[in-house]
């Protein structure tokens, strides 16, 4: 099976990493930060416009007609631009033909994916309650009460729940593409960590020169190719068994990631100035959506026993 990118697809992702450049580079993120991870409308309504949300929906219903592999892709650059909204509710709301969703006029968050914490609750227009395959679209004035909560995440704005949110089996696509974006997230702090190792100098010489660092880095490397692999190869299965172990190692890659691309930038890293916590907090967060790890190894040990 060849699982190299057509040349539709490097177009794709190289499309959407300018626009995401050109409309949410670092003066864009900062400003979003300063506004407590409010969404800009205008932004949304952009991606809308670009098939962000539209881009797994048949042509004949306005969508471009492509498939995981390719919202993968898309997510993965959402995730390395650190791109904030509830990117993946709004999408598998399009995909379920929810009006407003595909063209980003509208914005939609989901009750299921955090527990009972609810992100971009004040900013979105619907909710939707996802039980496996089924959705059900609920709107803020039908769900119970819910109170602002301090986020790990600056971006990333959440509610509680009164009672919390129904139980409901993760949704597969909805798994993989939170990994794609613990993808892009993981690559963009590997490159971060090496570009700072070269510039960065102590007793003459950059840190990069220095064997610690340079494992590091290599480190931080293997764990983010090793999950490619894996977040590629299930968007081509749709296997949920290994959705779940590409979520895993997805996480892994974008926690540890972050965390290893602090000690490389030192006591820099440490500074509000400096990227790399945003990174890091946003991956803690997504690590605890959709899917657990604890999830993840539960259905990874099931498979490997009925396999015995």
């Amino acid at each position: 099976m060849d699982f190299q990118l057509t040349d539709d697809q490097r177009a794709l992702r190289r499309g959407v990493r300018e626009l995401l450049a050109r409309r949410f580079g670092r003066d864009a993120l900062r400003a979003a930060v300063d506004r407590e991870g409010t969404v800009d409308r205008k932004l949304w309504r952009e991606l809308g416009a670009a098939g962000f949300f539209s881009l797994r929906l048949p042509e004949a219903e306005g969508g471009a007609g492509l498939g995981l592999p390719e919202a993968v892709l898309v997510f993965e650059e959402a995730g390395r631009a650190l791109l904030n909204g509830p990117l993946v509710a709004t999408h598998l709301a399009a995909c379920g033909g929810l009006p407003g969703a595909t063209d980003g006029t509208r914005m939609i968050t989901c009750v299921t994916q955090l527990r009972s914490l609810v992100p971009h609750f004040a900013d979105a227009d619907a909710a939707v309650v996802i039980h496996g395959g089924s959705m059900r679209v609920r709107y803020p004035k039908e769900l119970p009460s819910a109170r602002a909560v301090r986020s790990l995440d600056p971006l990333t704005p959440l509610h509680r729940i009164q009672g919390g949110a129904p139980k409901a089996p993760p949704r597969p696509d909805a798994v993989l593409l939170t990994a794609a974006e613990q993808l892009g997230s993981a690559a963009r702090t590997t490159e971060a960590a090496v570009q700072y190792a070269k510039e960065r100098e102590q007793f003459g010489q950059p840190i990069g020169g220095f064997q610690a660092v340079k494992h590091l880095c290599a480190q931080m490397l293997v764990r983010t190719e090793v999950a490619r692999a894996a977040v590629y190869a299930a968007a081509v299965t749709e296997d949920f068994t290994e959705i779940a172990g590409a979520k895993l190692l997805a996480d892994e890659a974008a926690v540890q990631g972050a965390r290893d691309c602090l000690q490389v930038y030192g006591g820099m890293g440490f500074t509000w100035e400096a990227d790399v916590h945003l990174h890091l907090k946003r991956a803690w967060l997504r690590a605890q959506m959709w899917l657990t790890a604890a999830e993840a190894e539960e259905i990874q040990a099931e498979a490997l026993a009925s396999a015995l």
